[in-house]
């Protein structure tokens, strides 16, 4: 019986994994319906929206009160405040890049980002590598250095999305506080930024929401939704699935995204990307067969435990 319930939760998880990483895989598409507004005004929007969604879905799960606490605890409340500073880095970067025709270095970015978070364990938290974890962490950057040292480009829009969430990942280990919670109290504290940017922006064409189409608007009040409701699939996913799984199933997002910037947006693949790319690729292949067969030792030990 316990058996099948816990087939139950993992093929639960398997769909909210499935769900969370193809959200956040063609949300590219989104961006590009509204590329004609300003990246600075969708963040400010993105930033608001979020939050009200945010408040509802505390409201309705009964976590508003988690929120509340986190305020009562300024050591939490001092790193939630720095990783609100990465994320919406992060958020304005990747509506920045997306909609200036740079989806392939965003893509490059969450193919790097397993990868950094394996050396910044290292580097931070005691971790130790796998001697497979090692060579592609060495891959990784190699193709990064050829890319550097032999065409000068420097891929900055790639590196600074993955280290910036990887920044963001390693301050969540610094914190006790549950996903959606941490991502509520983030949220406000980009909120008053979030306000005076759209309070004393120059005008745009899109800035007074009562003067816009309607569908411009819907578009707009979405990205409340597009930014968290992937968000909440993933927690749901990881509280069912094993590390492991879930990393296979990480790289459908940036996979999606290297498919529409390829086939559907026409940003050309240059002779460094197809570097690049293939020395990520190479790498991510000796991390997932590092991860599944760590992953099959400690289950076979578990069993004969």
């Amino acid at each position: 019986m316990q058996q099948l319930i816990q087939q139950q939760e993992q093929k639960k998880g398997v769909f909210f994994a499935l769900a969370a990483f193809i959200m956040w895989g063609i949300a590219p598409v989104y961006f590009k319906q509204i590329a004609h507004i300003d990246s600075f005004e969708i963040l400010a929007q993105r930033i608001i929206w979020s939050v009200l969604f945010l408040v509802f879905i505390s409201v309705v799960s009964r976590q508003l009160h988690k929120t509340i606490a986190v305020f009562k605890q300024p050591k939490q409340l001092a790193v939630l405040a720095l990783s609100a500073c990465l994320l919406g880095f992060n958020w304005g970067l990747f509506i920045w890049s997306v909609n200036n025709n740079h989806m392939l270095e965003a893509s490059l970015g969450y193919y790097i980002n397993p990868l950094i978070n394996v050396l910044m364990g290292y580097l931070f938290l005691s971790e130790r590598l796998r001697k497979r974890q090692g060579l592609a962490v060495v891959l990784a950057l190699t193709g990064v250095a050829i890319q550097i040292i032999s065409f000068g480009s420097v891929p900055a829009i790639a590196l600074s999305l993955a280290v910036s969430f990887a920044c963001y990942g390693l301050l969540h280990k610094k914190t006790h506080v549950e996903s959606i919670p941490g991502l509520l109290v983030e949220a406000l504290v980009l909120l008053p930024f979030a306000i005076l940017y759209w309070i004393y922006m120059e005008p745009s064409a899109t800035s007074d929401m009562t003067q816009n189409p309607l569908s411009t608007n819907l578009m707009l009040l979405s990205a409340g939704i597009v930014t968290t409701l992937p968000l909440l699939c993933f927690t749901a996913a990881a509280k069912r699935l094993q590390y492991t799984t879930l990393g296979f199933i990480q790289y459908i997002g940036p996979s999606l995204m290297f498919i529409l910037a390829v086939q559907f947006y026409d940003e050309p693949l240059e002779l460094k990307d197809y570097i690049t790319f293939g020395f990520i690729w190479l790498a991510l292949i000796v991390f997932s067969w590092d991860s599944l067969r760590h992953q099959l030792k400690q289950t076979k030990e578990t069993r004969h435990a």
